[in-house]
């Protein structure tokens, strides 16, 4: 097979539709997408407008080509033409936006919603204005592997996209947030705002909105233990509930 189809569905909020492409088996998404970009001509010979789309690192590190390949939450550059031809057993391949984000255009969504969660999470590590005090505590080795997992993250919104949970009827802030909140939870000098993600975790769309479906981890990119970041959060917000109720002596 020396060509396939792609099918892309593109257009701006309230006008959507699909339109296809007729390419020759490359490498990559991207590489298709480049393609159209040099030579923007569909399946019926037309001069089209190139499809807009989001890339950056190339390599599955910035999260910035998600989108939705024959169906399925992933990012573009590390989907190989061939591969997903094999895969589907078909020579036309789907293209599509995220539907849990506001579409911008074609395959861009504005993913803004994560990163305000992510402040609200306080997803960071608090510096102590600049002042040397030595070396920080030691970690286990363990404990290093399993926040370095956590640390992977993309932010590319293919947990929030997988999860059933994510929908116009709740307000959960998705598997990413949460899984976020515990690798700065477990971070030496990050868990002194640890009470305060807790708290934010315990709010409408916290973890209680979880319905634990599973699906997150089994489109994560990253593949990031997200169900065991979900389940350390609900044990977390219990034992801050008690000490809320009862007080630090009662922890």
């Amino acid at each position: 097979m020396s060509t396939y189809i792609l099918k892309v569905y593109r257009g701006t909020p309230g006008n959507q539709y699909w339109e296809e492409f007729e390419l020759p088996v490359g490498e990559n998404i991207i590489v298709a997408l480049q393609a159209i970009a040099l030579r923007p001509i569909n399946r019926k010979g037309e001069k089209v407008a190139p499809i807009a789309y989001e890339s950056g690192c190339l390599e599955e590190v910035c999260g910035s080509c998600s989108m939705l390949i024959n169906g399925r939450p992933r990012q573009a550059c590390t989907a190989l033409i061939q591969k997903l031809i094999d895969e589907s057993g078909s020579n036309t391949i789907t293209l599509a936006p995220f539907t849990k984000f506001p579409l911008v255009r074609d395959l861009i969504v504005d993913r803004s919603s994560m990163f305000e969660n992510l402040k609200k999470a306080r997803a960071w590590v608090d510096l102590d204005q600049g002042i040397d005090r030595g070396p920080g505590p030691k970690m286990y080795p363990e404990l290093q592997q399993i926040r370095y997992s956590l640390s992977t993250c993309m932010t590319c919104g293919c947990c929030l996209e997988g999860c059933p949970q994510v929908n116009p009827h709740s307000a959960f802030v998705g598997p990413a947030i949460v899984s976020q909140a515990r690798l700065f939870n477990l971070h030496p000098v990050g868990k002194e705002a640890k009470d305060e993600r807790n708290h934010f975790l315990m709010e409408e769309g916290g973890i209680g909105s979880c319905g634990n479906a599973q699906t997150c981890v089994k489109v994560c990119p990253k593949e990031i233990p997200l169900t065991d970041s979900i389940a350390a959060a609900g044990r977390d917000t219990t034992l801050q509930a008690f000490k809320d109720l009862f007080g630090s002596n009662g922890e």
